[in-house]
């Protein structure tokens, strides 16, 4: 090992630093990581926005309930005080749907996203330590998904099976969507196999199973954090744009039947029904941008290289 290389991260398998003092040694990872989010001001307000919408998408529905009355006289009625949003072509209330449109979004995301993660980290690890045939056969694999278009992929998906299950729907997004992600950890692991705590961990014939995952995986905890965050975005725009194309049955209530919805029936002609369309494209846009705010400050936290600059 050169003598530039960069810190090498501490294992179990790896010389234990002494133990901190004062005030540091009676502080968690997760207060410390809050703290840092809360200096930074786009940290921060990344922070309130996904808490936010967090709140009022899976608390919102049990305050305001999740049946939604209406009234088909009072269709595309104008905001008012009693209806903030109005109501839409069905006499139901904007908000209301708005509200109880936000939990099918995220369990999409969050789901895809932790599926995409386990397989990308899973095969990503293995293929970047034992490499040989295994690696090429996964690299193959990856590039023969990687060609074909998601979109189409899911398109045609969608076309066999009936995409009405937001878990199904979540399954299916985060198997397609892990190869990008399983190159760049495999890309990791070539780097950390080479380093001292791993050939430590392999002098004390532990086993692969502990050098990859107890010894390599947690030395990309941040890595593999900051991707996940950006695999939830992702597989929004994944499920929002299935709905917005029609290729996913238009059933129940979401951020994205609510735009197919208001597009296919011109509400963004009319003056009184304009808040249907922009609602849900505004709380998507909000949530995004919280998320890649988030994303951006955690790299700057857990990435020592940008921290010190």
């Amino acid at each position: 090992m050169s003598a530039d290389a960069p810190p090498v991260p501490t294992t179990a398998a790896a010389t234990v630093p002494p133990p901190a003092t004062g005030k540091a040694a009676g502080t968690s990872p997760l207060r410390r990581l809050l703290n840092e989010l809360t200096r930074s001001t786009s940290g921060f307000l990344g922070l309130c926005l996904v808490v936010a919408i967090l709140l009022l998408s899976l608390v919102g529905p049990l305050v305001v309930g999740t049946e939604v009355p209406g009234d088909a006289s009072r269709a595309w009625e104008a905001p008012s005080a009693q209806h903030w949003l109005g109501l839409e072509g069905t006499g139901k209330d904007t908000l209301h749907l708005l509200v109880i449109g936000g939990r099918t979004v995220l369990m999409v995301g969050f789901l895809a996203a932790a599926i995409t993660t386990v397989i990308a980290v899973a095969i990503g690890s293995l293929a970047g330590y034992f490499g040989g045939r295994f690696d090429a056969a996964m690299l193959q694999l990856t590039d023969i998904v990687m060609t074909v278009p998601q979109i189409v992929l899911l398109a045609v998906v969608g076309a066999f099976y009936s995409l009405d299950s937001p878990m199904l729907l979540g399954v299916i997004i985060g198997v397609l969507t892990w190869p990008v992600l399983m190159r760049s950890i495999r890309a990791q692991v070539l780097s950390l196999k080479e380093r001292e705590f791993v050939e430590a961990a392999q002098l004390l014939d532990v086993g692969w199973v502990r050098v990859v995952f107890g010894e390599i995986v947690p030395n990309m905890a941040s890595y593999i954090l900051i991707n996940f965050i950006i695999a939830v975005t992702n597989a929004i725009y994944a499920m929002v744009g299935l709905y917005l194309l029609g290729l996913a049955p238009q059933k129940g209530t979401n951020w994205g039947i609510m735009i197919n919805d208001a597009w296919t029936k011109g509400a963004m002609f009319n003056p009184d029904a304009v808040a249907y369309i922009v609602a849900p494209v505004t709380m998507i846009v909000l949530l995004q941008l919280g998320l890649i705010l988030l994303t951006r400050t955690l790299e700057e936290i857990l990435n020592p290289r940008l921290r010190d600059r």
